[in-house]
């Protein structure tokens, strides 16, 4: 396995549903909003899936952009989960670049978007074994 373990962890005696989350020396917090029953102490599961998608994008799309020289002024993605039916996820990602780029160059972009490594991960297979410990 590649990358920094997570953990994730409840304490049962904090608001409900918050998780404590750990990435190296990172510590963050996951919860749901209050309309679910959370506490709203941070952002929710799949903000975070989101939030992944949309950092790995941008800096990937970034690192590109530089390398080649290009005049990338500003980039900001905006994400949105929704279902697209039974069994079906659908994630809408808009691209905002700005800055003085031709027509190729932006859809040269567009591709690198898309070969980012959330990217990839969240359209290819995944398993996930889980133990019980």
């Amino acid at each position: 396995m590649a990358g920094r373990k997570v953990t994730v962890g409840i304490d049962l005696a904090s608001p409900p549903y918050a998780a404590t989350i750990a990435v190296g020396p990172h510590q963050l917090r996951a919860d749901e909003p209050v309309e679910a029953g959370g506490g709203d102490t941070g952002p929710a599961p799949k903000e975070w899936l989101l939030s992944a998608l949309g950092a790995c994008t941008s800096i990937t799309t970034r690192m590109y952009a530089e390398r080649k020289g290009w005049a990338l002024k500003s980039l900001r993605v905006e994400l949105e989960y929704g279902e697209g039916g039974p069994g079906r996820t659908v994630i809408v990602r808009k691209l905002h670049i700005e800055g003085d780029l031709d027509a190729a160059q932006r859809e040269r972009l567009l591709q690198i978007a898309n070969a980012c490594p959330v990217h990839k991960i969240l359209t290819g297979t995944i398993e996930i074994p889980t133990e019980l410990t």
